[in-house]
């Protein structure tokens, strides 16, 4: 795949959402800012194949299919999900969005249960895992060490410990940095990134959702990209087109090799 290194890939953003609009309109949006690619993660059963379509209709999204924990419901189709990731995976680069969540009502052993299905799915296909892990950070590392994904993945959003960071690092996994490092309030975030390798970031917008500081009850967007890129370019005393470049090949290497 030739990519200019200097572009950007949104690495998560749920451009299938309604709230995004046209996705034709977002994409010439985001090319306009050198965002030339996204990642697409679906949230339940419901735009498994609404992702699927996007990335079939457009060359520059690729998708993935997955259960968030915030949208776990007595069915959660979890045998369609395995026949359909199997017959697709050709077409999809992860196991995504899954995880845990410590601030849902939801019970931590449906969380789990279902967890532990998608990491055994995703183990099963060789594909890496989009994981969210809000307040659930240490018990999410714990099932990732026990399953030992061959292809590792991303923690999306992360917000936790440098010690955090590291541990699933040291596992195969890279840092998702998205809008909560334009917030001056992030302190204990924007230390975290700061000391935490460049080879181990991957940049997202987590769109429609997580705006970035200065743009708050606004729609999240993926040409937002740049702007996270350029205070991860101050955080770490190096230029945006190094964090373009650098960034963009950690997410072909662990999406799209």
């Amino acid at each position: 795949m030739n990519l200019n290194t200097q572009h950007f890939i949104d690495t998560h953003c749920h451009l299938d959402f309604c709230r995004m609009g046209d996705v034709s309109d977002v994409i010439k949006q985001c090319v306009d800012a050198n965002v030339t690619q996204f990642i697409v993660p679906s949230v339940d059963a419901n735009n498994w194949q609404r992702v699927l379509a996007l990335s079939l209709a457009h060359r520059n999204i690729y998708s993935a299919l997955g259960v968030h924990p915030h949208f776990l419901s007595e069915n959660n189709q979890l045998d369609r999900l395995t026949k359909l990731a199997t017959t697709q995976r050709n077409n999809i680069v992860a196991i995504g969005e899954i995880g845990l969540d410590g601030q849902i009502e939801t019970s931590q052993i449906q969380q789990i249960d279902v967890l532990k299905y998608q990491l055994g799915l995703a183990k099963t296909l060789a594909l890496p895992v989009i994981c969210h892990g809000h307040k659930s950070l240490d018990t999410l590392l714990k099932y990732l060490r026990l399953y030992q994904l061959p292809k590792g993945g991303v923690i999306h959003g992360f917000s936790g410990s440098l010690v955090q960071a590291n541990e699933f690092i040291k596992l195969g996994f890279l840092i998702g940095v998205g809008g909560v490092i334009t917030y001056e309030r992030a302190q204990k975030t924007r230390r975290t990134v700061a000391q935490l390798p460049l080879a181990s970031l991957l940049l997202e917008t987590d769109s429609p959702d997580m705006p970035l500081s200065g743009q708050q009850g606004r729609v999240n967007h993926p040409k937002n990209i740049p702007l996270i890129a350029q205070q991860l370019a101050s955080l770490h005393g190096t230029t945006i087109d190094n964090i373009g470049r650098q960034t963009s090949e950690n997410a072909k290497r662990l999406f799209l090799a």
